[in-house]
């Protein structure tokens, strides 16, 4: 505990003291509390009742603070966990302390960061550090990182550190360069934006195995190119990581299977006013990467330090999310039918708004918007026996993981009513993504209007249906959300899992709940039943269970 109050007086003393000066300080504070119940309708497969966990009160909380004076900000993040974190957050999330703090110089050449920091290299496939407090993530690096920008059109940085894991940090070093260079800048282009740039991470981890048949250094390097003329845009990365143990199992480490790692990023698109189309293309094997090689399989995102999302459309409908796809960077060399060495698929988005007063745009026209993704497993050769192998096809696609097919139709009818209709179709290869068993096939249907009686109040109302062929079955689902005003809005929903084969799992996932604003301020409060399964956010995930219970967050800034 004195360790801890040393910490905060640390950077306390100096903010209080640079207070007393001109300057701007600000922060924030974050609580997600939840009080569990024990909901006997909800069971598990064999007709046992939910287990109610051990600390039924758990809380989450954040205090930042951040004091900026000329071109010095100076900050810490003090962060409690109370008795416990919220369920299947990482472990390594309990009691009360200072968890990330730096100090930072900035100018219009040099930025200079000691302590904790964020940072990304390229689209993050690499290397990326960063924040989310829903999915429990915060792989932020202490050490320094220096930026250096000598004209407006270079960019050069440097980062050293160990990568945060709970309180402490990881058992590895982690090196890295990154350097832009802005070509239409060096070649005086006025409508085109054209730009190159190269990565470099090293991250430096003794084995724990005798006679380890890998370097303790793994070495990751990229290149990748932007291009940007008038409505047209194009980007694309490549990754290499140096060979490296294959770890299948977490915390299992053995000298069997030694592999390099790559990736390939391609993304194009074309916009104007009431048109769009973007398309994407990657390629990843074997391209999971983490602070200690253990950590690879556990399902906390914890250690992790580049950012792989789903490539699929974000979705906003309750039923469109209960399949949603993982990406797939891992090996596993499992069985005959078991086998994948990353993915290999994109997705395309198309949206067009019809003008008022044609045909089908009416009096205040509608838009419609289309996408369509898919993914597939690396195509190639598999040994699964003594030794483990593999050798893949670059451009082979494999066994379907996953596809869907999304329609939306926005139609305003008048000042007053709104209608959205979505159409999804979806294939999900249960068994490759989650390496359990069987294959889902959806049809859902989502309607949705929005009634503004003043430009403040307004009701929403929305109905889903979902029809699938396997595991679940079918679903349907609903929503009312009321808004009284700018700062006050409430709503009930409801999952009805009522085509289970099962009948004591043909479960009502229940909730209603509401939200306070005034100003930076805002309090919400909701009671019901939170469906298992996985959340989503910006195409990462985090698995949950099956609870019930009162949840209250607070969320505020000054």
């Amino acid at each position: 505990m004195k360790i801890k109050l040393a910490k905060l007086l640390f950077f306390l003393i100096p903010i209080a003291v640079l207070s007393q000066e001109k300057g701007n300080f600000n922060g924030g504070f974050e609580s997600n509390s939840q009080w569990y119940l024990n909901d006997t309708g909800l069971k598990d497969e064999f007709d046992n009742p939910t287990v109610h966990p051990e600390d039924p009160l758990r809380s989450n909380n954040y205090l930042f603070l951040n004091y900026k004076y000329k071109n010095w900000t100076a900050g810490f993040q003090a962060e409690s966990f109370q008795e416990k974190a919220l369920l299947n957050m990482n472990p390594k999330y309990k009691g009360t302390n200072v968890a990330t703090y730096f100090v930072q110089y900035k100018n219009e050449k040099v930025d200079v960061t000691l302590g904790y920091f964020y940072e990304q290299f390229g689209s993050g496939l690499l290397f990326r550090g960063w924040e989310d407090r829903a999915l429990g993530i915060n792989n932020a690096l202490r050490g320094g990182r220096i930026i250096y920008k000598p004209t407006k059109y270079v960019t050069f940085k440097s980062i050293y550190g160990q990568q945060r894991t709970g309180f402490d940090v990881a058992q590895s070093k982690i090196y890295g360069l990154d350097f832009e260079l802005g070509l239409s800048d060096i070649l005086k282009y006025e409508t085109t934006d054209l730009s190159i740039g190269f990565s470099y991470i090293g991250r430096d981890e003794k084995s724990t195995i005798d006679n380890p048949k890998f370097n303790s250094l793994t070495n990751g390097f990229a290149g990748r190119l932007s291009f940007n003329h008038n409505a047209f845009y194009m980007s694309t990365e490549y990754d290499y990581k140096s060979k490296d143990a294959v770890v299948q199992v977490t915390d299992q480490i053995d000298n069997r299977l030694i592999k390099p790692g790559s990736a390939l990023l391609l993304n194009l698109g074309y916009a104007k006013k009431g048109f769009g189309v973007d398309a994407s293309f990657r390629r990843l094997e074997n391209m999971s990467f983490f602070s200690e090689r253990s950590a690879k399989g556990n399902t906390f995102n914890d250690r992790i330090m580049n950012f792989i999302p789903s490539l699929t459309k974000q979705q906003h409908y309750n039923l469109a999310n209960i399949y949603v796809y993982q990406s797939q960077p891992n090996v596993i060399l499992s069985d005959v039918d078991l086998v994948k060495a990353g993915e290999i698929g994109g997705q395309v988005d198309l949206f067009y708004d019809f003008k008022k007063g044609s045909t089908l745009g009416g009096k205040n026209g509608m838009k419609v918007a289309l996408n369509v993704s898919n993914w597939n497993a690396l195509s190639g050769k598999f040994y699964i026996f003594n030794p483990q192998d593999y050798k893949t096809d670059f451009f082979g696609f494999g066994k379907r993981y996953f596809t869907d097919y999304n329609v939306e139709i926005t139609k305003k009818w008048n000042n007053k009513w709104q209608s959205v209709f979505s159409y999804v179709n979806q294939y999900y290869n249960k068994k490759l993504i989650e390496e359990t068993a069987g294959e889902v096939r959806t049809n859902i249907i989502a309607a949705e209007a929005t009634y503004k009686f003043t430009p403040t109040r307004s009701i929403r109302m929305v109905g889903e249906h979902m029809w699938a062929d396997y595991d679940k079955k079918n679903w349907a689902g609903s929503t009312v959300e009321f808004n009284f005003n700018s700062k006050l809005s409430m709503y009930v929903s409801d999952l009805y899992n009522y085509g289970n084969d099962v009948d004591f799992l043909q479960n009502h996932y229940y909730n209603i709940g509401g939200a306070f604003r005034k100003k930076s301020t805002r309090i919400a409060l909701n009671y019901g039943r939170q469906r298992g399964g996985l959340v989503c956010v910006g195409g990462v995930c985090r698995l949950v269970p099956e609870s019930s219970g009162v949840s209250i967050s607070l969320n505020t800034s000054f």
